[in-house]
Formats: structure tokens, sequence, C-alpha cells
């Protein structure tokens, strides 16, 4: 057979896919409600983070520093780990993340029950969390692969896109009610028995992964050959772009909502919950339409197109939303949106990347989706206590469709790439 003929018998096969539920395979199943609750104790924590930010400050630039710091580990760690992912089970690396998050919580209920909760805290904890979600993001990305087979890998994705959002309804709800009504300490530990919760269902998942064909080489050579890896793949390059382009947008907002609930809102933790659920509500609808998708790299592709230049013009019309029911459904659909991005790069991702290196890609996709978002929250922090939210988010979204207009000229590329045997 010739490699066109190969190509096109490829591409007629990709047609050919049909949707598949994740939930539908039993270790899957396992999993999908452990899940369910480290999602849950990692909203509740970023909400806690988020809103004693702003109690304390009074300040979208500390916000978004705290933004910043929770996400910033990422762009230095993620490729450690991704390749760590690469070689060892990755069930072990989310148990081990569960105890670094419990132990962040508990760290946080102490200094809070003692009174030594301060901005040197907040800082501490934050980047705490920013080094403890680097390492769960890359063991969980190459897990999921692990559970089912490729035919259900858009719904695995699409799924798990689904349970972290409805825990970002879910978890601000949470810690909203246990700060008016509680001590904020005993929200703190809520989020660590959380964690706990799923640090004993891990234990009880068992996943194997094939033993490698060769010996693993130094952390500095598989890290250098993933890197040619991707240095070589225009697809996959070309797909970190997107992915860099829709943190800039959506994901940048999205860590900035204590501060747009404060500033332009003038709310307080109530507020900040409500806007926060509607995010996580967006971002369900996101993952529903993801996991509804077949294996079809064109008709994702088209998603993720649509998807950025909608969460464009949605930033561009900031300035004409007033109240927090129209700034809730703002929000809801930024997150929508972006979350339909980022899921289908994911998607994409999954679906065309070699498995030999798809820890060590998945963590640069990693460092996109958590690393960009982080700078972007710090700068556009700053941005707005000079010129206001409506300024800089209108800026923004101007500057995200010219970007993705460039993209869209190369979108041949990407399928061209993707379709090589």
């Amino acid at each position: 057979m010739t490699k066109k003929a190969s190509k096109d018998f490829s591409d007629r096969r990709e047609m050919r896919q049909v949707h598949r539920s994740a939930l539908s395979d039993s270790r899957f199943r396992h999993y999908y409600p452990v899940s369910w609750f480290s999602s849950l104790g990692a909203w509740l924590l970023r909400f806690l983070l988020g809103w004693s930010a702003w109690e304390l400050t009074h300040s979208a630039t500390w916000v978004g520093i705290t933004g910043a710091l929770m996400l910033a580990p990422a762009l230095l760690l993620s490729p450690w780990f991704g390749i760590l992912s690469d070689r060892v089970n990755p069930r072990q690396g989310l148990r081990l993340s569960m105890l670094l998050h419990s132990t962040i919580a508990l760290v946080g209920a102490i200094t809070t029950w003692l009174g030594w909760y301060d901005r040197f805290a907040l800082a501490g904890l934050a980047t705490a969390l920013g080094i403890a979600t680097s390492l769960h993001s890359p063991m969980r990305l190459a897990m999921v692969p692990l559970l089912v087979p490729r035919a259900a890998l858009p719904s695995a994705v699409g799924y798990s896109t689904m349970s972290f959002n409805v825990a970002r309804m879910i978890g601000p709800a949470i810690g909203a009610a246990l700060v008016a009504q509680t001590e904020t300490a005993f929200a703190w530990l809520v989020s660590m028995l959380l964690f706990i919760t799923s640090f004993a269902g891990l234990s009880r998942l068992t996943v194997v992964r094939d033993a490698p064909s060769e010996a693993p080489n130094s952390y500095w050579t598989q890290l250098s050959d993933g890197f040619q890896h991707l240095v070589r793949q225009t697809d996959l390059k070309l797909l970190l772009l997107f992915t860099a382009l829709n943190g800039l947008l959506g994901r940048t907002i999205i860590e900035l909502l204590p501060a747009l609930s404060g500033q332009v809102l003038r709310g307080g933790s109530s507020e900040l919950a409500i806007l926060v659920a509607m995010a996580g509500l967006g971002s369900v609808l996101g993952g529903l339409l993801v996991s509804r998708q077949s294996a079809n790299l064109a008709r994702l592709l088209g998603l993720v197109y649509g998807a950025i230049g909608l969460a464009c013009l949605t930033l561009m019309s900031l300035q004409w939303v007033a109240g927090v029911v129209a700034m809730g459904c703002w929000v809801s659909c930024l997150s929508t949106m972006t979350t339909v991005a980022g899921t289908g790069c994911q998607t994409l991702i999954q679906l065309t990347v070699s498995p030999r290196f798809r820890g060590r890609v998945l963590s640069v996709w990693t460092m996109m989706a958590m690393g960009v978002p982080a700078v972007g929250a710090a700068v556009v922090g700053v941005s707005v206590d000079g010129f206001g939210f409506e300024w800089v988010s209108a800026v923004t979204g101007t500057i995200g469709l010219c970007a993705l207009g460039l993209l869209y000229l190369k979108r041949s590329a990407l399928l061209a790439g993707a379709a090589d045997p």
C-alpha cells in the first residue's frame, strides 16, 4: 500500500469512528468517583485562597499574583513530572498528589486557627498548591488513556472535564457556606477530608501499565527527546499554540474572578461563589459537548476554532454586562467556550501523540494550559488596577481574534501532520 493510500485509509477509518462512552469500561467507572473527591477538594482550596486574597488585600494585583502562584510552578515542574509519568504507574503519582494537597489544607487550617494567616502564608500556600497541581495534572492525563480504549478517549476526557467543573460549582458553594456559617479553619479541614477520601479510592484502583520496551535514559535525555519530538511534529506544536491562546483569553479572566466580583460587582464571598459556580456550569456544558464527540480530528479541530472565536467575542462584550445575574451568564458563556477549546486541544493531542512520548507531551500541554494563565493573571491583574476590567477585556478579545486568524491559516498543516502514519 502506498503512503497516499495509507493516509486515505487512515482518514476514512477516522471518519467512521463512532461515539463510545468511557463509562462502559469498568476501570473508568471505578476511577470516576475518585476524581470527583479530588476535584471538589481542589476547587474548595482554590476558592479559599482566592477569597482570602481579596479579603486580605482588596487588590486585583494581589488576586492575580495569587492566581499566578497557583499555576506558575507548572512552567518549571510539569516537564519533569511528565517524564516521571512516562516512567512510573501514574496511580502512584496521584496518590502522592493527594497527600500533598491534604497537607496544604491542614497547614491552611492551622495557620487560620492560630491567627497566622497573612500575605506570606497566602503566597506560600498558593505556591505549594501550584507544585502539587504540577504533579497531579501529568499523572492524571497519563492515566486516563490506560483506563479506556482509543475510541472512548474523547468521552473519557469530556467526562473528566465535567467532573472537574461540576466540582467548580459545588466546591465554591461549599466554601462560601462554610465561611459564612462556620469557622474558616473548618473549611480547610473539609478540603483535607476530601483529598483523604480520594487517596483511599486510588489505593483500591488497579491500573496496569506495560513495561517499557527499553531501559529509561536519564531525565535530561528523556526531556531532550521529548522536546525534539515536539519540534518535529507540526500538528502538536499548533495544538500547543491553540492551548496557549485559549489560556490567555478565558482562563486568565477566570483566575481573576475574585477581583471581578469585588471590583465590578462590589460583592463578597457569596457573589464570588455565584460567579465561580456559573463558571463551573459553563465548563460542564463544554465538557459534555466534547464528551459526545467521536475521534474525528477535523470535527474536533473545528470545535476548537469556533470556541476560541466565540470566547474572543464574549470578552469584547463585557462593557455591556451589569448585575450579578448578567455577569454570571457572561462568565458561564466564557467558561463554556474556553472549556470546549481546552478540552478539544487535549483530546486532539491524546489522539495524535505517540504513546512513547505521551507523558512528556502532555506535560508541555499542562505548562501551556496552566502556566500561560498564570502569567496572564499577573499581567492582567496589574492592567485591571490601572485601566479597569472592561477596557482590558475588550483589548484581550481583539488581540485573540487576530491571533486566531493567523492560526486558522495553519489548519491544513495540523490535519496533515495528524494523518501521518
